[in-house]
């Protein structure tokens, strides 16, 4: 069975590496785009040159494009699914995501980490599956020999604790993507 193309109710995608790349799932999307997870409605806001990075698709928005820009916690979600206590490591951050339903993540052909969640500074955060915080890479995409997404989680997950690594901008502290090691739920 070729898993790449993805679950339509997980929004997780697979490929040939031992985790999985996950946009928000449809279900918590219908949640946020009600109250997010600090209680509030969605603010909409029209991003006027485009590039927001959407967690609902994992693309980038259009020019003049419409958003909604929600708290999220993934680190509780995941927690409330799994049956782990984050603890003091719950947060609560700004994402953008699609008003309604846009269909979520296609995917990429490869199976591999979508090219939204790219940039200049990433930080990779590695929790176990109580929800402990285990480590980080910090990466640069300006910086000579830093490592690629990739190759950074892949240091990560090479630790058989990692349950889970979150994506997330060092810029604005704004959650990217949830990537959890293969088999766990």
């Amino acid at each position: 069975m070729d898993t790449r193309a993805g679950h339509p109710q997980t929004g997780r995608r697979t490929g040939h590496t031992g985790f999985e790349v996950r946009a928000i799932p449809p279900g918590t999307l219908q949640e946020l785009r009600a109250r997010d997870d600090a209680g509030a409605p969605p603010r909409t806001v029209v991003d006027a040159q485009g590039g927001s990075p959407l967690r609902c698709c994992l693309e980038r928005s259009r020019p003049g494009e419409t958003l909604a820009l929600v708290s999220y916690a993934p680190l509780r979600r995941w927690a409330r699914e799994t049956n782990a206590d984050p603890g003091p490591y719950d947060e609560v951050g700004p994402v953008f995501i699609h008003p309604r339903d846009c269909g979520g993540w296609a995917g990429t052909p490869d199976g591999g980490c979508p090219e939204a969640m790219r940039g200049g500074l990433r930080t990779l955060r590695a929790y176990s599956a109580q929800g402990r915080i285990l480590g980080g890479l910090l990466l640069d995409r300006g910086r000579k020999g830093a490592p690629t997404v990739e190759e950074g989680l892949a240091r990560l997950y090479a630790d058989p604790r990692v349950a889970a690594v979150h994506v997330r901008a060092v810029e604005f502290g704004c959650f990217q993507v949830e990537t959890r090691r293969r088999g766990t739920e």
